[in-house]
């Protein structure tokens, strides 16, 4: 498949109202990732960030398709999936913040936040480990609810042990399992096709595991991949595999410039922006580019509301040692 896909003819979002409901949560990822950038180089984030600036079509366009009884392992580039499947925005800056209100206490930080409430559980540090808590939980859920996990991974996973054995398991015991590799082009500065042989997506294929790749920019791409997906796995049929081809606007983490990229190369993928491009079709099927321009508005409001009560938010307490040993 082409990196670069051409803009379609109106008439592909066949819910608009759901789609514009996409369009504000995309709108709050992506400036949530910049104001906790902002708040990192300002000294307020403790530990380090990893960005969703450029991705947001995946986390939105799968969990737009979520059940309440599926449950997701996310990567520590987590902020962006934890916000579409929506935990509050506020608990999760202040997690970031390291204040008490945050969403796991303040001592999560930006790669380790979960919420069960909201069907995460758990945003991992080791590339691939969401693989191995996702094979978890479809145990659990073909046994229990009947629901969906979901992995999310980038594509330097690819070449961890967690996808093979995991992908073999879930394979020979037909488990309800999606895993979505978000192949932003780089395992944090190297280029993938650099350290990753031959066709991603191939890797599942030789398991006869259903797999595609995909436009990862079109959040109706990602929508139309993942219930395809989703529903091979409901139907318990096992495991499927998306590779949706995307890229971070971001360095890789803290405040990595990006300098290993070749020149022009950001600037092209930003004009494939997946804000953009949804919004060039929400006009294209008739949504009123002022209704478009209140929701931007409203959100940049929101967000520095949201900035003022996190750095106005408690730290934690330290604990006694009786606490710790109640």
């Amino acid at each position: 498949m082409s990196r670069v896909s051409e803009q379609p003819t109106t008439g592909v979002l066949d819910d608009l109202e759901l789609y514009t409901g996409i369009y504000r949560q995309m709108l709050l990822i992506r400036g949530f990732e910049d104001l906790v950038q902002s708040l990192f180089l300002k000294g307020e984030v403790y530990g380090t960030t990893h960005l969703y600036s450029g991705q947001e079509a995946i986390a939105t366009g799968v969990a737009s398709l979520l059940e309440e009884r599926d449950r997701v392992a996310a990567t520590y580039r987590g902020h962006g999936h934890a916000l579409a499947l929506g935990v509050d925005p506020q608990q999760l800056l202040d997690e970031m913040l390291a204040r008490e209100t945050g969403l796991n206490g303040g001592r999560a930080g930006s790669m380790n936040v979960n919420s069960l409430e909201n069907r995460l559980i758990g945003s991992f540090g080791i590339v691939g480990g969401s693989i191995a808590a996702a094979t978890g939980a479809a145990l659990a859920l073909k046994r229990t609810t009947g629901g969906v996990a979901v992995a999310y991974f980038g594509d330097g996973a690819m070449n961890q042990g967690y996808f093979f054995e995991c992908l073999n398991f879930c394979q020979v015991l037909k488990l309800p399992l999606v895993l979505v590799c978000e192949n932003n082009g780089y395992g944090e500065y190297t280029p993938f096709q650099s350290v990753t042989a031959g066709e991603i997506r191939a890797r599942a294929e030789a398991m006869e595991v259903p797999a595609e790749t995909i436009d990862g920019m079109s959040v109706w791409t990602v929508r139309a991949a993942a219930k395809r997906a989703l529903g091979h796995a409901r139907e318990g049929s096992g495991p499927a595999f998306i590779e949706a081809l995307t890229y971070r606007f971001v360095g890789h983490s803290r405040s990595d410039p990006g300098a290993y990229r070749p020149e022009g190369e950001l600037d092209r993928w930003k004009e494939r922006d997946p804000i953009v491009l949804l919004r060039a079709q929400l006009e294209a099927e008739g949504v009123d580019a002022a209704r478009l321009d209140e929701i931007e508005e409203r959100m940049t409001a929101d967000l520095e509301e949201m900035r003022e009560r996190g750095l106005a938010a408690p730290f934690p307490t330290q604990p006694t040692a009786r606490e710790f040993k109640d």
